[in-house]
């Protein structure tokens, strides 16, 4: 008979498995979506569709493995969900590497793809988040940096009160998902959109160059605004005794 610690260890290493294919997914299906269709000749998906693809992902993951791991998918969400108690941890440090290693996988696989495509020469910007010259829109830093802290502010207050026992039940995933949306639709133009430092860095390994020099930004600013989120959720959400 398994030991009550080897069946501990195995469920944490499921929600390990878990978080890396979440987040393999996550960025498969939305950089993906952004690198192979959002301006496909005719019939392209746009703003719009990229917008939805994330959302997407996010939701049907959420359906898909979050009994399993919680489908974070996002070291930002795992350390804000920390921050507002709902995290251990213990946890952090392999949540955050399952998901960073689910990310590069993920915008492996792409680069596979897209390097098949014939007169195949350069990745190019391969959806990678960027401030200034780089940025869709050509905003600052300190733009940027604003978009990021504030949009994950807000991801990780949807996220909070989505999950909250005292929140309708069942349509957390949906919630997420469309607030991811609702996050890109606001901030592809001025970021291509990261509230996500594991998304970030998976193409920006790929993209090499000027990707990985601003990929900082989209780690810090993130992580920031998910700790803000706890924050206000925390004094919002708080229960009287």
């Amino acid at each position: 008979m398994p030991s009550p610690d080897s069946n501990k260890e195995q469920t944490h290493m499921k929600q390990y498995g878990a978080e890396f294919f979440g987040t393999f997914w996550l960025v498969l299906g939305g950089c993906g979506s952004a690198v192979l269709a959002a301006a496909f000749p005719d019939v392209g998906i746009g703003l719009l569709g990229v917008s939805f693809a994330f959302g997407l992902t996010v939701l049907t993951m959420a359906y898909a493995i979050g009994h399993i791991s919680g489908c974070h998918l996002n070291p930002a969400v795992s350390i804000g969900l920390w921050m507002g108690g709902r995290f251990p941890a213990d946890k952090l440090a392999p949540y955050i590497l399952s998901q960073v290693a689910g990310g590069v996988a993920g915008a492996g696989v792409l680069y596979l793809i897209v390097s098949g495509q014939q007169d195949f020469k350069t990745v190019g910007d391969f959806a990678s988040n960027g401030y200034g010259a780089h940025s869709p829109g050509k905003y600052s830093m300190m733009s940027a940096f604003v978009t990021e802290v504030v949009m994950t502010m807000m991801f990780l207050l949807i996220i909070l009160g989505a999950t909250d026992k005292r929140a309708p039940q069942g349509f957390a995933p949906v919630a997420i998902g469309l607030g991811l949306t609702l996050i890109h639709l606001i901030s592809i133009p001025v970021t291509n959109t990261s509230v996500n430092p594991a998304r970030s860095l998976g193409v920006a390994v790929f993209a090499g160059g000027w990707a990985l020099q601003q990929v900082w930004l989209f780690w810090v600013a993130p992580i920031l605004g998910a700790v803000l989120g706890a924050v206000v959720y925390k004094f919002l959400g708080e229960e009287k005794k």
